[in-house]
């Protein structure tokens, strides 16, 4: 159960991203999800294809890289969106991008919950968990998920669930780590789930994901991405 890839290209005319938005939102609901949020990642991408993509119903986009991301709000009344912080963080980048952030999705050490926690006290957060053993992709050890949310409890934060990254590869491969990263919510009473990109959105849906993040399946290819597997999970 996978998607299937738009044609390559950049992000075109708005009929064309409404058309992709359209049709993931019908794929999910087919698969008994349409309830699962779609964020479309915009990172790479120009601002007048978030303002297409926004146009056609789309209200939460996620940025990686927090100099891009300073360069974007400014042309956009970020107000009318919900954004999403899903790439790694450096501490020394929050103070900047705080004023904007809606949720943050890939909080994984101590270092990183007090530098928000005193920035943007109350922020909303997501803890990434490296369910899948890729430790260059961030996120903390499972065992540790339960002392970070203490902590990040502790310093005022608003934990809403937690996140993870699924290696490139074949969809059906995440599935066990998309479950288990479902079963780790429950058992922490934590709502949100944050997995599955635009290679394996459904399979994460199917196990449960409650946000997914798409980048070429909405927007198109980026630079690079021909180079990776078909199927892979880009964003």
């Amino acid at each position: 159960m996978t998607a299937t890839p738009p044609a390559a290209g950049a992000a075109g005319a708005p009929n064309v991203l409404a058309d992709r938005i359209a049709s993931i939102r019908g794929e999910l609901t087919a698969v008994g999800r349409p309830d699962v949020r779609i964020i479309g990642v915009s990172k790479t991408f120009p601002v007048s294809a978030i303002e297409q993509a926004h146009a056609a119903g789309l209200a939460d986009f996620g940025e990686s890289y927090a100099q891009e991301f300073l360069a974007k709000v400014p042309e956009m009344d970020h107000t009318a969106l919900r954004w999403h912080f899903i790439g790694g963080l450096q501490r020394n980048k929050v103070r900047k991008i705080a004023p904007y952030v809606d949720l943050w999705h890939s909080v994984d050490r101590s270092s990183l919950v007090g530098e928000i926690a005193n920035r943007a006290p109350g922020a909303h957060v997501l803890l990434q968990v490296d369910i899948f053993g890729e430790e260059q992709k961030g996120g903390c050890a499972p065992r540790d998920v339960e002392g970070l949310l203490g902590e990040a409890i502790e310093r005022g934060l608003v934990v809403d669930g937690l996140m993870a990254m699924a290696p490139y590869g074949d969809p059906e491969a995440a599935r066990p780590g998309f479950r288990t990263l479902n079963t780790m919510a429950d058992e922490l009473h934590l709502v949100e789930r944050s997995m599955g990109m635009s290679g394996d959105y459904l399979v994460a849906a199917s196990e449960g994901a409650t946000m997914v993040r798409i980048g070429s399946a909405i927007f198109g290819d980026r630079a690079g991405d021909r180079a990776k597997a078909p199927g892979s999970h880009l964003e």
